[in-house]
């Protein structure tokens, strides 16, 4: 539908004369949702980024205020410390990991606060030493 209206045709045949063509070389056949009611929000009230938020959740995009996010990215270090193959990568991840913390920790940026302090590096390991003699890899 690149083409341009020509001059002294009425607007809506033209446009009508598009989708009949697009219709007849089959451009509307694949469409993904075709035959499918429109999708309802579960929300019945108007928001102005609907369509923001849909096309995050479609492509599993969330934004989280920054303390949140390091909350759940200081989460995920433990756990991959005490996965760890060895001592020496337990140390690596707690020691990328707490000076974030410790950053958040004394410049608070807006929202909610952290809730946390950095991790006890020798404890960490303490428990990596227990869950390896024990021969349990879960996190």
């Amino acid at each position: 539908m690149t083409e341009r209206k020509p001059p002294g045709v009425g607007f809506e045949s033209w446009v009508d004369k598009q989708i009949r063509d697009a219709q007849a070389r089959g451009e509307f056949a694949r469409l993904p949702g075709a035959g499918k009611p429109l999708p309802r929000d579960v929300e019945t009230t108007y928001e102005e980024l609907w369509w923001v938020k849909r096309k995050m959740a479609r492509e599993g995009f969330s934004v989280l205020p920054p303390t949140l996010a390091l909350r759940k990215e200081a989460e995920d270090a433990l756990a991959s410390a005490l996965a760890a193959p060895s001592e020496r990568i337990v140390r690596k991840i707690l020691d990328e990991i707490n000076p974030r913390i410790r950053d958040m920790m004394f410049k608070p940026p807006p929202g909610p606060p952290l809730g946390m302090k950095p991790y006890d590096v020798e404890d960490v390991v303490r428990q990596w030493r227990e869950r390896r003699a024990a021969g349990g890899s879960d996190a």
